[in-house]
């Protein structure tokens, strides 16, 4: 069976799985250097987007595991359940974002500049949407919820990137401490959104692609 994207080649189901672990293979390798890094730009800047950066990183480490499992011939976990997982790592991404965002804002916390941090954001601000674009492009040949939601996450860790650099630019430069924790949590609606449609299995109109 072959399934076409409307870009370039129509892809068949085998290669649309294949083509879909190759992909989370890079997003496992890439997540654990960024959530490194970022983590390490946080402790040494006193940065609490940075931090959030980090922790998204994280999540999105394990999100790409969850989609790596559901197409593991071996250790293949079902679809629902690894849409359900998907959503609800999204959900901890929400808290997670939301609980630093705030703690930032009512501590008045101000983040210094770091070097590392700030390369990363940048990497990840250009890497990640072309990222997402290639799992949501994938998400719709496989009928792969958890691939969907996962795309969410990675376009979130774009959005993140730039609220990340947003803040340690505009505090280096105009000393306005509070926008880094205002454009964090404008990523929140997105992401609320996204996980409660991968725990109903409706992710990005995913739920009417082609099933396993």
């Amino acid at each position: 069976m072959e399934s076409h994207t409307g870009i370039g080649a129509p892809l068949d189901t085998r290669d649309a799985r294949a083509a879909v672990v190759r992909l989370q293979a890079i997003s496992v390798i890439w997540m654990l250097l960024e959530c490194g890094v970022a983590l390490y730009g946080a402790w040494q800047g006193h940065s609490v987007v940075l931090m959030a950066f980090g922790a998204d990183s994280l999540v999105e480490l394990l999100s790409a595991l969850v989609v790596l499992l559901a197409f593991s011939p071996r250790m293949r976990i079902s679809r629902t359940r690894a849409a359900q997982l998907a959503g609800i790592l999204l959900y901890v991404l929400a808290a997670v974002v939301a609980v630093i965002a705030i703690l930032a804002w009512t501590e008045d916390l101000r983040p210094e500049t770091s070097i590392p941090g700030i390369a990363i954001t940048i990497a990840a601000l250009l890497g990640m949407p072309v990222l997402a674009w290639q799992k949501r492009r994938l998400s719709r040949i496989t009928g792969s919820q958890a691939l969907a939601a996962d795309s969410v996450q990675s376009a979130t860790c774009a959005w993140l990137a730039a609220a990340a650099l947003a803040g340690l630019i505009a505090d280096a430069t105009l000393h306005l401490r509070w926008i880094d924790s205002a454009a964090a949590l404008t990523v929140l609606p997105l992401l609320l959104i996204e996980a409660r449609n991968a725990m109903r299995g409706k992710s990005c109109g995913c739920s009417s692609a082609a099933a396993h």
